[in-house]
């Protein structure tokens, strides 16, 4: 995986670390599911290069647990969550995957701020620990920050 080319300037890798109440199941989602390959480990944390950027999953199943929801253009947005901003193509095509899958979305994929200055393709997700991960897309990448 590889950082979009799009980005409107160079950006270091971001590192987040998240709990998980279980390693395997976070390998499954994380390293089949979205296709992020895993680096270092333990038996208590996993790597994944989650787009050019370190995420880690700590086993932490104390930790894990449904978020708060903002409204947000209709929708009951998980106040935290993580995620991406990807080329529109690469965004319809993890969509496209993850509704062949059978995911479960918490916002099922679609255009928010529709002909607005912000208007970008969103859809949200949550792993099998319950952290929610927003995955979205610009048509105009330099739009990312519009008023």
């Amino acid at each position: 995986m590889q950082a979009p080319a799009t980005n409107p300037a160079p950006l270091s890798p971001f590192h987040l670390a998240f709990p998980v109440h279980d390693l395997a199941a976070a390998r499954r989602f994380y390293g089949e599911l979205l296709g992020c390959p895993e680096g270092r480990s333990s038996d208590e944390w996993v790597d994944f290069n989650f787009y050019g950027h370190q995420i880690v999953a700590h086993l932490a199943p104390s930790e894990t647990g449904a978020a708060q929801r903002n409204a947000v253009d209709g929708h009951g947005v998980p106040v935290r969550h993580f995620g991406i901003v990807l080329p529109m193509a690469d965004w319809e095509a993890l969509a496209a995957r993850l509704k062949a899958q059978g995911t479960a979305f918490v916002i099922e994929p679609y255009i928010r701020f529709a002909g607005q200055p912000g208007e970008q393709a969103t859809m949200f997700f949550l792993d099998p620990s319950g952290n929610a991960i927003e995955v979205k897309a610009f048509a105009d990448i330099t739009r990312l920050f519009a008023k």
